[in-house]
């Protein structure tokens, strides 16, 4: 099975697509409410695994502050706000798309930061830091960033925001640190590093996989009797997507040395959608269909679009430096 799942993963441009298409077909042609009940097990499937192999410790780790500084100053005050423009410009008419949007720049970094990372030859430990301080400071803050830019409109009272993200994000990070403690006590250091933490967020592939067809199939009559608006939503976050890693890569190579500088593009352009999907489907029981739709077609365009930076990144930061073998 994890094979199966290892493949998936390595796939994912070719399986989202491919299960929102299959999503599409069984919505429009069966009733998709019965998986509503699906939905609460397969978002703790999603964020659990995530949560297990957390590296905690790397909160109090010190050094390169001027980098983490810089990562959060993006991730919180020039993306919420570009999600919220995005929204207004070319959204304006549908309020739940805007939500989606800011969810999205709300909640920075996932465990592909730290892939795409390693990938490009960056700096893997400020990675996995800015995972870390990302994710607790997007989940404090988007209570407060969704009040501010949508006021009133979502009709969610804030307190029940907060406590949705309390459900979605914290119980499972103290259920996944207690799952670490745990395996690391019972099976030693080595073999969690080996075969567990290898091992388990495959399982977040798999509801990853579920919760897309879901949100999709939802909104699988809307998307047939309104193409346009899917392409719409292709079009407008493939440019979005661009211009931030053009954004980040300018104040990259202006700021920091080649590693520092990849872990700045991925620790911020990759946002943590996972959890932006599970949020949008546990808080907006209602709408949260609509609101997940958006996010589901930023994994499409996400995940390609790291692919193709990793292909360029050389080029617009620099190689990487061969060391001199001294005689």
């Amino acid at each position: 099975m994890f094979n199966t799942l290892s493949h998936i993963q390595k796939r994912l441009t070719l399986y989202l697509p491919l299960t929102m298409l299959l999503a599409v077909i069984y919505g429009y042609y069966f009733n998709p409410q019965p998986l509503r009940a699906l939905i609460t097990p397969i978002i703790f499937f999603m964020v659990y695994p995530m949560m297990v192999t957390l590296k905690y410790k790397e909160l109090f780790t010190k050094g390169n502050k001027r980098l983490h500084i810089v990562t959060q100053l993006v991730n919180f005050v020039i993306f919420p706000f570009l999600g919220f423009f995005i929204w207004r410009f070319s959204f304006s008419d549908n309020q739940y798309i805007g939500i989606g949007l800011l969810l999205m720049a709300l909640l920075p970094t996932s465990g592909m930061t730290i892939s795409w990372t390693g990938f490009a030859k960056g700096n893997v430990s400020a990675a996995i830091k800015m995972m870390v301080v990302g994710l607790i400071m997007g989940s404090i803050l988007t209570p407060v960033y969704l009040r501010f830019f949508m006021g009133t409109a979502t009709d969610i009272p804030f307190s029940g925001i907060v406590n949705e993200i309390i459900k979605v994000v914290f119980i499972p990070m103290i259920i996944g640190f207690i799952t670490q403690k745990v395996l690391v006590k019972k099976y030693g250091q080595d073999r969690f590093q080996k075969d567990f933490k290898t091992r388990i967020p495959l399982i977040a592939t798999l509801a990853l996989i579920g919760i897309v067809f879901i949100s999709t199939a939802m909104r699988a009559k809307t998307i047939v009797s309104n193409p346009q608006m899917l392409l719409k939503i292709l079009i407008v976050l493939s440019i979005a997507y661009f211009f931030s890693f053009l954004l980040v890569t300018i104040i990259a190579k202006v700021l920091f040395n080649r590693e520092d500088g990849i872990a700045l593009v991925y620790g911020t352009v990759m946002r943590n959608l996972s959890i932006a999907l599970a949020i949008a489907l546990s808080i907006f029981s209602t709408a949260g269909s609509d609101v997940a739709l958006i996010v589901a077609v930023a994994f499409v365009v996400q995940i390609q679009g790291a692919a193709l930076y990793l292909k360029v990144v050389d080029r617009l930061l620099g190689s990487q430096k061969t060391p001199e073998i001294v005689n």
